[in-house]
This record gives C-alpha cells, structure tokens and sequence, in this order.
C-alpha cells in the first residue's frame, strides 16, 4: 500500500514536467510544419515581406517557448528546450544577416525590389495591369543593362571579386523568379501576353548579360576560376556561427588546434613511411597512391571494406548495428561532373563512389584513380557507411525524431570522423600503407579547419587553399580544388569543414569523461549517442551527464 502510495506520489509530481515535454515537442513538430509552409509560400530570393513574415514566426514561438516553466522540466525536456531556444535565436540572427548582405548588392542589382514585388504579388494571387506591369519589366532591362555598361566602363572594378560573385549567385536566383512570374500568365492571359512578353524578354536576356559582366574578370584583372571564389564571411559572423554551436573558441585558436592535431598525424606518418623504407611521409603517400584496383573493380572493394568495418565492430562489441542498417544501405557511381565537386566518396543510406569514368581525359582518370586507392577507401567506406552516415541517418529516423531542425555538422560529421580516430586507434589498419591512408584523411580534416577558417577569414583566397592542401596534405590538384569549390561555392555552411575534425574532438573528449573513467561501457556511450539524433555535442554531453543541464549551458573547453 505504502508502495503503491510513493508510486502515485512520484507520478503526481512527474505529471506537470511530463505534459510540459509533451507540448514542447508537439511545439517543434509543428513549427517544423510551419516553416516548410512559409518557406514554399514565401519562396522569392531577397524578398522583404519573405524576412518579415518568418521573423513574426520565430518571435512567436520565442515568446511561446519563455511561457514554459524551464525548472520543472525533466532532462529530455530541458535538452528541448535549449536546442529550440537556440535554434530560434540562430534563424533570427540569420535572417538579420541574409538583409545586411543583400543590401550590400544594391548598386549591382538596383532592380532587385522590382522583381521580388511582382513575384510576391503572384504569390498573393493579385490582379494584374498588364501595361504598368510591361513598363515595370521595361524598367527592370533598363536598369540591368545600366548596371552591365557601368561594370564595361570600368567604373565598378574596385567591387570586391567575392561581392560580384555574391550578385551574380543572387542574380541567377531572381532570373528564375522572373521566369516563373511570367509563366504564370502567360499564355492564358492574352492581354498580359501582349503586353509583357516583349519587356519579359529583353529583361531576361539583359539580366543573363549582366550575369556574365559580373562574372568577367574586372578590365586588366587576372582571370580566375569563378568557383574557386567564394564569399568569406568575416571573424564577427564565424564567432556567432560558433557561439551558435557552443564552441568556445576564437578562430585563431581553432586553427591552433589542428596545427596540433597535424603535429601528431605527421609524427604517426613518419613512423608509417620508415616502416615502408621511404625517405619521407610524400614518398610513402605516393606509394600508397599507386595501390589501387583497376577500372571496374572498386565496387566489389567497398563491399569488402563495408563488411570488415561491421565486423571490426561487432567482434569488440562497439555499437549495436541493427540487422536492417547492414541489409538496407546502397551503392552509385559518382559522374565526371559529380567528381568536379566531390573527388571523394560521399555517404548515407548509398555510398557514392568517386572513381574514374570513361568520359574522364586521361589527366583525370589518373588522378582518380590515385585519390580513390586502396588505402585510402579503407578509411572512408566506415565513415560513409556503419558506424558512420548511413548508421547515423537509420538511427535519426527512429529516434527523437523532433530534433530534426536541429542538425549540425559538429555531430553528423563529427560521429564519422570520431570513429576515423577511434578505428585507427583500435587498430583497423592492417599495415603500414593503411595507416598512411588514414592518416592522409585525418590530416585533410585538419587542413580543413585552416584553410576553411583562413579563408573566412579573408586571409586566404580560393586558389591558395588549393595550393595548401596540396602541399600540406599531398592532394592531387583535381582533388584540392574539387574540395575547395565544394568549401567556398556556397553549399555548405562556413564552419562544415571545420566540424568534421572538432566534432570529432570533442567526442572524443566525451569518450574520455564517460567511458575511459568507467562510468560507461563503449557499447552504451556509443548507442546512447545515436539515440539523441544530430544536436550540438555540448548539448549532447549534457543530456549524457549525471546533474540536470542548466538553462544557460557552461562553456566547455574540449
């Protein structure tokens, strides 16, 4: 009786904490909802009314989410909370940047308002004047082919080359628009045809002029591979892109970190290149590069590190690998266009394989060939597959699915990059050459924190990254500018690249707090990590820790 007495008791004062989690996640699942709402409706680049109707939206759901009493929250909740908090104030701050940095295009795009106005009247299914309008899409010709003669006469080569980059990227992104508005009518509408296909077409066709003056190299400039560009961001937005990840650190001590790391991975290489009786870790790594299957073969050689990987695992009971993760992941063949971005694997639930083509020139296919070997794979194919990507995106669909917003690279990237270490620490490598080839990877993870950082910086330039890694990490040329232009073109976040290696030092960090002290098997660190889906790793850790995290999380020096 007494028992049954303490049980409700326990559940009675469980009930309020319980009922707050439960309408916070229903708050996450449908703001999540909401946004890809507002996102499809308010879809014009540089849009204001776009800005201003997503800010309304994140205020909102700040204002909701202070209305919940955070002490009376359990863990789960707690961790919830901090991450929706964060996440909020990140979109915020974002949307506050993506203004200052469009209006930095105004002399480049002046017609930029026109066209967001009359795409948002479509959006709002407005009625249209269609000589106003032709006059309006006259406008938008006229002061595109402005802008392009200015740019002719030389009166704007002191424009940054990354801000005429910045604007032709934005200019491809409103032709769009500006076809799509046309189409809408068009055709059906005759009067509007009449009227508007004309001032349609000069304005398509001098806005694509106008593409390609901002993209010509300024009169007496060099000239200069375009995607190797990019648009550095500067110290103040990659310290709030850190402060926004719970990294602790200014840049400069960041790429004091890697330098650290790379210290050891060229004490490790030299070890490996005197045990291969080579002079030097270049010689070693050529040696390794030549150590690769011929055309046709490398499917059959994934499979093979694929399933040694999850052996490796398994045999030292690591993680728990569900039989479906092992049945279900798949393999492709990257294109000759694809290997222009990524010269090396990507991963998931299929493995992307980067290898030569028969559309390659004979230049490239070597270099393929040499990028991809034998010794090389060995420490990707665990990474893009299990324990890494692919273990990464079966676990996310299963568990605590509402933190999908969430997402970071320092957890996704750094869960693959974590096992990299740990594997080769574990003794995966079977020889010398393995160990080159794992160690090539590690110090390209280091390098990218340098570069990638540097060049945000503006201290470095896409072509001197380039030069960088070849020198520092022994790339082929084909390969460090494949992965500069994936860096610098915009895809990916600033600090991508800089996550995989700190990522995978601050779960290392973790390791050495829960399980090296005893206070965790390998088995249940690991499977408890997969279980919190893709959240920064310092919320990570105190969801994993003993004391309920505050609402302010301490900063942690990993």
């Amino acid at each position: 009786m007494r028992s049954a007495l303490l049980l409700s008791l326990v559940l009675f004062a469980a009930a309020p904490s319980l009922a707050q989690e439960s309408e916070l996640r229903g708050r996450i699942e449908t703001f999540s909802a909401d946004l890809a709402d507002l996102n499809r409706r308010y879809d014009t680049p540089m849009s204001s009314e776009r800005r201003d109707r997503l800010r309304r939206r994140y205020n909102e759901e700040l204002r909701a989410l202070d209305g919940l009493e955070f002490e009376q929250l359990g863990r789960d909740g707690r961790i919830d909370w901090i991450l929706f908090e964060n996440h909020l104030r990140r979109e915020l701050h974002d949307l506050q940047e993506q203004q200052r940095r469009d209006r930095e295009l105004a002399s480049l795009l002046p017609f930029a308002d026109r066209i967001t106005q009359l795409a948002e009247a479509r959006r709002k299914l407005a009625d249209v004047e269609a000589r106003e309008t032709a006059e309006s899409v006259d406008g938008i010709a006229q002061s595109a082919a402005e802008v392009r003669a200015r740019l002719q006469r030389g009166e704007l080569d002191d424009t940054p080359p990354p801000l005429r980059e910045r604007a032709a990227r934005k200019l491809s992104e409103l032709r769009r628009a500006l076809r799509r508005w046309f189409r809408y009518r068009d055709g059906y509408d005759p009067e509007f045809s009449w009227w508007v296909r004309a001032p349609h077409e000069q304005a398509d066709d001098a806005t694509q002029a106008l593409g390609e003056a901002l993209r010509a190299a300024p009169r007496g400039g060099a000239d200069v591979d375009r995607t190797l560009i990019g648009d550095p961001i500067g110290e103040q937005a990659l310290q709030q892109a850190l402060a926004f990840e719970w990294i602790p650190y200014t840049p400069a001590e960041l790429v004091a970190i890697a330098e650290r790391e790379f210290a050891w991975c060229d004490a490790e290489m030299e070890k490996a290149s005197e045990e291969l009786g080579c002079s030097d870790w270049r010689e070693a790594l050529e040696k390794t590069k030549q150590s690769h299957r011929d055309p046709g073969e490398q499917p059959a050689l994934i499979k093979e590190l694929a399933h040694e990987a999850i052996d490796f695992l398994e045999a030292r009971d690591l993680l728990t690998i569900p039989e479906l993760a092992k049945e279900c992941w798949r393999m492709s063949m990257m294109s000759r266009e694809a290997q222009r971005v990524n010269p090396f694997f990507l991963g998931g639930n299929t493995i992307q394989v980067s290898f030569p083509t028969d559309a390659m020139a004979h230049i490239e296919k070597l270099q393929a060939l040499r990028s991809n070997n034998e010794h090389f794979c060995r420490a990707t194919v665990h990474h893009e597959l299990i324990p890494g990507h692919w273990l990464q995106q079966y676990s996310q669909a299963r568990h605590r699915t509402w933190r999908a917003p969430f997402r970071t690279p320092f957890w996704m990237e750094g869960w693959a990059l974590y096992w990299e270490m740990r594997l080769y620490d574990l003794g995966l490598a079977k020889g010398p050459m393995d160990r080159v080839g794992m160690l090539y990877w590690r110090k390209h993870r280091c390098a990218r924190i340098v570069f990638s950082l540097n060049f945000h910086l503006g201290r470095w330039s896409g072509p001197q990254c380039v030069e960088y890694l070849i020198d520092r990490v022994g790339h082929e040329r084909a390969a460090a500018e494949g992965e500069v232009r994936r860096s610098v073109g915009g895809a990916y976040p600033p600090l991508y690249q800089a996550a995989y290696m700190l990522g995978g030092l601050q779960l290392r960090a973790l390791h050495q707090e829960l399980v090296a002290t005893g206070r965790q098997t390998e088995r249940a660190f690991h499977d408890r990590i997969m279980e919190h889906n893709s959240i920064p790793v310092a919320v990570l850790r105190a969801s994993m820790s003993e004391p309920l995290p505050p609402r302010r999380l301490p900063a942690w020096r990993f």
